[in-house]
């Protein structure tokens, strides 16, 4: 059985203070909450005080971001020694880190191996635009996406490691895929590409979430699925009460 995980992405929100309170208000009932992973995602000047109010609880803290050196003349990157003396999680290849800042599938297995190196969880995101989508190709944009971020990796690596699929359509619109949709991708695509590049048992093993306009509405259809493993949850995670309306969801 694997163990469902909520990761709440709050991207460019709230200041240490606003972080602080939202914490505060979320830590008791979250940390009631078993047979669930969950993860604070704060922007990089919050991680700090997020992980201090988490301290010795149920609750793990990730960064949105790294770079994959250890140190250097990288102006305004922050390393994976930065990141691991708070986080024990890391998201990597965001579609809007991809959109935005210039992320490739080569950067994003550079970041991967950093993370792995430095002992943290990478939460690998992948996932289509609306026009990959109308064209036919999600399937093979996706499962492209999951090999470039995988190559090399040992059996042992990719089975601790995160596949987040978030359809990039369905990212803050309101429009979520189906409960269907999620989980063909999550496992016809994503669960069967990590089959066919090493074996059922790593398939088996590696904990794939759905991120797109997951909400408390949707939340328990969607985490209802066989290989639907959690959520990457973007606006919802920056309301106390809908996060863990969300997080009970998946532990039902």
């Amino acid at each position: 059985m694997r163990t469902p995980i909520l990761a709440g992405n709050w991207k460019m929100n709230k200041t240490v203070a606003e972080a602080e309170a939202l914490v505060r208000e979320m830590l008791n009932p979250l940390s009631a909450v078993q047979g669930v992973d969950k993860v604070l995602c704060p922007p990089f000047m919050a991680v700090p005080a997020v992980a201090r109010l988490v301290e010795g609880s149920p609750i793990g803290v990730g960064a949105q971001d790294m770079y994959w050196k250890e140190s250097g003349a990288y102006t305004g990157e922050v390393s994976p020694l930065m990141v691991a003396e708070f986080c024990d999680y890391v998201i990597i290849g965001h579609s809007e880190r991809r959109e935005y800042f210039g992320e490739t599938d080569e950067t994003v297995h550079q970041k991967l191996l950093a993370a792995l190196e430095h002992g943290l969880t990478p939460i690998v995101c992948v996932g289509e635009t609306l026009e990959q989508r109308d064209a036919g190709i999600t399937e093979s944009w996706v499962a492209g996406q999951v090999e470039a971020a995988l190559r090399d990796l040992s059996g042992e690596q990719v089975a601790g490691i995160i596949i987040a699929y978030e359809p990039i359509w369905a990212i803050g619109t309101g429009r979520a895929a189906t409960a269907a949709d999620a989980e063909h991708v999550c496992g016809n695509v994503v669960r069967a590409t990590v089959a066919r590049l090493y074996d059922q048992a790593i398939a088996d093993a590696i904990r794939v979430q759905y991120g797109g306009s997951v909400n408390p509405g949707n939340a328990a259809e969607l985490m209802a699925q066989p290989n639907i493993d959690g959520g990457l949850v973007g606006g919802a995670s920056l309301k106390a009460a809908d996060f863990v309306a969300i997080v009970r969801a998946a532990a039902k």
